[in-house]
């Protein structure tokens, strides 16, 4: 019943800008906090970003700090990524989760979303 689906992925140039969407349905999950992965071919799923829907803070990964940022629009129950400076190494599917904590570790984070590919050409 409770489920996360992420849209807005897709192809572009190096540079350029996408901004990605997940709405939850179910439920609200407003005291959760809601984060983003992705996960490259051959690669093991990385942290993105999170927010907690609580205090409203939000934290990011070295990797994407100052190019990507998380938001919410608590009134549409979906959260968004906005990724702008992309570059070939941003290639990866995304998926956005939700977690009852505060601080989660990937482990605590307790619905998925099926994911949405995001491709950057050179």
């Amino acid at each position: 019943q409770e489920q996360l689906v992420e849209s807005g992925g897709g192809l572009v140039q190096a540079g350029g800008s996408l901004r990605l969407s997940c709405a939850a349905s179910g439920r609200t999950f407003s005291s959760y906090t809601m984060g983003w992965f992705r996960q490259a071919p051959g690669k093991e799923r990385e942290f993105v970003a999170r927010i907690n829907w609580r205090g409203i803070t939000t934290y990011y990964a070295d990797s994407v700090k100052g190019r990507f940022t998380i938001s919410r629009d608590k009134g549409k129950n979906t959260v968004y990524l906005q990724l702008n400076s992309l570059t070939p190494e941003d290639t990866a599917v995304y998926y956005c989760a939700a977690s009852p904590r505060d601080i989660p570790m990937t482990s605590e984070y307790d619905y998925w979303g099926q994911g949405t590919q995001v491709t950057v050409s050179s």
